[in-house]
């Protein structure tokens, strides 16, 4: 899953980075404001890690902005402001979590992964779709109860569907989702038909149903109608 660490400190941003990206999250970053909106309007995160102080505005107006534009973004905010006050507003305009520095990263993964659990897996470690399952704590992937081993981008490609299941996923969402930090503009994007088909054949080595449909110009969806 997708992740935006919005830090100042490219230290402390490169840190988290390196620590979640073991935890198989894809970080993008932003060091201000300007950067961090711009970001935030082009694609969806399955959580933001906000600082409060940040160039050129805060992080609070930030966050209070993306709220009023209806944007659902998880947000964790990270600050050296470990003021009640702090914690009370950012929680009332609507952060799902308050992390004061300093943290430990573990500490910071957790917090994490609970927001995603709850935002968009229901409050579940395990999602089910049929006879395919992932646990989302181990990484796994497993058709009737065997384990399927994927590579960490067929893993994200798995755990995007089977959270929109049911529904239309273009490519260009997908690469949104996936992609987009390791791709220049204007890219062609045909390389996701090769990751799905990889995807599609080890899911249905496994005896799984092909349930990953290709809809012409429009994208993919996970169904089984």
């Amino acid at each position: 899953m997708k992740l935006l660490v919005i830090e100042d400190e490219k230290d402390l941003s490169d840190s988290i980075c390196s620590y979640l990206g073991k935890e198989q999250f894809i970080c993008e970053t932003a060091y201000d404001y300007r950067m961090a909106m711009e970001k935030i309007h082009m694609n969806e995160y399955a959580c933001i890690i906000l600082d409060i102080m940040l160039p050129f505005g805060s992080g609070m107006d930030l966050l209070k902005k993306v709220r009023e534009e209806g944007k659902t973004d998880g947000i964790l905010i990270i600050s050296a402001k470990n003021s009640l006050e702090d914690k009370v507003q950012g929680l009332q305009i609507g952060a799902d979590d308050y992390l004061p520095k300093p943290f430990h990263l573990p500490e910071l993964a957790a917090r994490v992964n609970a927001i995603i659990r709850r935002n968009i897996l229901g409050g579940n470690n395990i999602v089910s779709f049929n006879e395919i399952s992932i646990d989302t704590r181990a990484k796994q992937v497993t058709v009737k109860n065997d384990p399927v081993e994927l590579t960490r981008k067929e893993y994200e490609l798995m755990l995007y569907f089977i959270s929109n299941q049911r529904r239309v996923i273009s490519k260009n969402a997908l690469v949104a989702h996936l992609w987009s930090q390791e791709m220049g503009t204007g890219e062609n994007v045909d390389f996701i038909y090769t990751h799905i088909k990889n995807l599609r054949k080890k899911l249905q080595e496994k005896g799984c149903g092909d349930y990953i449909k290709s809809l012409y110009g429009m994208g993919y969806k996970l169904t089984d109608q």
